[in-house]
């Protein structure tokens, strides 16, 4: 089963992860390209139609998840596991310090 994940810049959405049976998917959204305000999420992802493919989670990804006593508090509050880092992105990233927010797929940034 795949897991989704909204990823907005700002307050546009530019793209969908997602967690597939062979790691995870990043794809930016067509409309998001056709935009004057499209921006890349990372320079690590740069602007393109094609999707990026990898067998672990994207490091720019990875590093937005919280660190240290905050990564305990958040297993502890969503009872998830430490390792599984895409749940973690998922539940601890709707707030982020940048520009970039991360949201379960089927919620959005207005109305979470």
């Amino acid at each position: 089963m795949n897991k989704r994940g909204l990823i907005y810049y700002n307050e546009y959405l530019a793209g969908v992860i997602t967690q597939t049976d062979n790691g995870y998917e990043f794809r930016y959204e067509q409309e998001y390209l056709d935009s004057k305000a499209a921006r890349p999420v990372s320079v690590t992802l740069p602007l393109r139609a094609e999707p990026y493919e990898d067998k672990v989670l994207f490091a720019f990804f990875d590093g937005l998840i919280p660190e240290g006593w905050l990564l305990t508090v958040a297993i502890d509050q969503w009872k998830l596991r430490e390792d599984d880092r895409f749940e973690l992105l998922l539940a601890g990233c709707r707030d982020t310090i940048g520009a970039v927010t991360v949201l379960p797929d089927g919620k959005n940034k207005d109305h979470g």
